[in-house]
């Protein structure tokens, strides 16, 4: 744990008391600050109770004396109205943070020249965070992840001068964390999202954009409009920045030229790593993720060869197109985090020949944004509430089966590739859907996923995959 020193005999209210709001308010309570902590949930306040954290209606509370207002990112600031508490805190004056917040303050404190990577985007945030924390560590560097992946920030090792920090970022996270200063600050991408929270695409992009401003070297995707521009507004200001693209040859950056991912310098290119023969980083959207990491982890100092160490034994995600196991040409691969349509695409996109195993909780729009893709597909096996209206949307462009269930499916998907004359096939989770139909969450549908590949004789798994 991380005690939050900064905050030490400094009075401090909190909200919100899950998990990462818990080991907030413990690394202030061991920091020595005096914490008032509360919840909507009387369940969660019970729990913190237990574990000797002080808890009080912030409604009751002299607003006036507390340094600081620490609220769980969840809680709305704005949008679609402010919280109870964010008015109190607002009213009083407050200043209102969070958990990120108090870990770039005590980093500050006790070891500003530690290395810190913090990751933000709309998609890939904790591919890349992973990949980057996994390149750092393999490389045998004292390396610690968390944020909005994995950890709670202030559950991670404390700062020392020479121990890396490698942190995903949420929007939410960085709207109450003005203070943060990464080494290096990775922005992906930005499409459309969390606008119900932020109100504009405008207003969630300057979000993101404030992260990668603080930072000492700014990479940013640009193959996106709102990224270009950022990365544009930020170097005429002075920032130091590193584009990356995923398919644009660059004249200063980095970008993928197939699987070779490169460096220029005022049109002087070099190969810096390969993607060749790593089947945890398949599609073009993973190229854009390793180059964010490749590019972060040499501004840290990392060499060429520890960084294509680091690639070559990655092993990938759980649920996010996560290699499961093989048997003979089929591969069997779990991508039970594609809860929509876009999300299911990158995985379309990367296989050529794929019994795809679809359905669940339906999304707005269906599959029908996938269509490109049909051809690629061999077969359709749909499951859930939304096979029906799935089947409606091929119709006669690819041949399909309603399943009903995972169990169903999988046994026939496999049945069916087993014959697949063609080459690699590949027996695909990518449902395109909720999982609240039939499971808890994604993640009991990618266990249970695994668990039905795992029992079918003779597959075997793939080694190091990530679990």
């Amino acid at each position: 744990m991380i005690a939050a020193r900064a905050f030490s005999e400094k009075k401090v209210a909190l909200f919100g008391l899950g998990g990462s709001g818990q080991a907030t308010a413990l690394a202030l309570k061991e920091g020595g600050a005096v914490v008032t902590a509360w919840d909507d949930n009387p369940a969660s306040v019970a729990t913190a109770v237990e574990r000797g954290i002080p808890v009080t209606d912030l409604r009751t509370i002299d607003w006036s004396a507390q340094a600081s207002f620490v609220i769980s990112p969840g809680v709305p600031l704005t949008h679609p109205k402010p919280h109870w508490t964010v008015d109190l805190a607002h009213n009083a004056g407050v200043e209102i943070i969070g958990d990120i917040e108090l870990f770039a303050r005590e980093r500050q404190c006790v070891a500003p020249t530690a290395p810190l990577i913090a990751i933000t985007g709309t998609n890939g945030k904790s591919t890349t965070t992973a990949l980057t924390a996994h390149i750092l560590a393999s490389s045998g560097r004292d390396t610690q992840m968390g944020g909005n992946i994995g950890r709670a920030v202030m559950t991670l090792n404390a700062p020392q001068p020479k121990r890396h920090y490698v942190i995903e970022c949420s929007s939410y996270q960085i709207d109450i964390a003005p203070s943060i200063n990464p080494t290096a600050g990775i922005l992906l991408n930005l499409t459309p999202d969390h606008l119900d929270r932020h109100g504009t695409m405008q207003h969630y992009a300057s979000i993101k954009e404030r992260m990668v401003a603080n930072s000492d070297t700014a990479i940013i995707g640009i193959d996106d409009v709102f990224c270009a521009q950022i990365a544009d507004r930020l170097e005429r200001a002075g920032k130091r920045v590193i584009r990356i693209s995923k398919r644009l040859p660059l004249k200063d950056g980095m970008f993928a030229d197939g699987l070779v991912l490169m460096q220029a310098d005022h049109n002087r290119f070099v190969r810096v790593a390969t993607l060749e023969g790593i089947g945890s980083l398949r599609g073009q959207h993973n190229a854009q993720n390793a180059l964010a990491a490749v590019a972060a982890c040499l501004e840290v100092g990392l060499s060429a060869n520890e960084i294509q160490s680091g690639l070559d034994s990655f092993p990938g995600l759980a649920h996010r197109m996560e290699q499961i196991a093989n048997k003979d040409h089929v591969l069997y691969v779990n991508d039970s985090k594609a809860t929509n349509a876009d999300a299911a695409a990158p995985a379309l996109s990367s296989f050529g020949r794929i019994y795809w195993i679809a359905g669940g909780l339906p999304k707005e729009g269906g599959i029908e944004p996938l269509r490109s893709y049909f051809p690629r597909v061999a077969k359709a096996y749909l499951i859930g509430e939304a096979a029906p209206a799935f089947a409606a949307t091929l119709g006669e462009t690819i041949p399909y089966e309603i399943s009903g269930t995972l169990d169903a499916a999988v046994a026939h998907a496999a049945a069916d590739a087993a014959l697949d004359g063609s080459g690699e096939a590949v027996v695909l989770l990518s449902p395109a859907c909720a999982s609240f139909d039939q499971y808890k969450n994604f993640e009991v549908r990618g266990d249970a996923f695994r668990a039905a590949v795992n029992a079918i004789d003779g597959v075997k798994p793939v080694g190091g995959t990530q679990i």
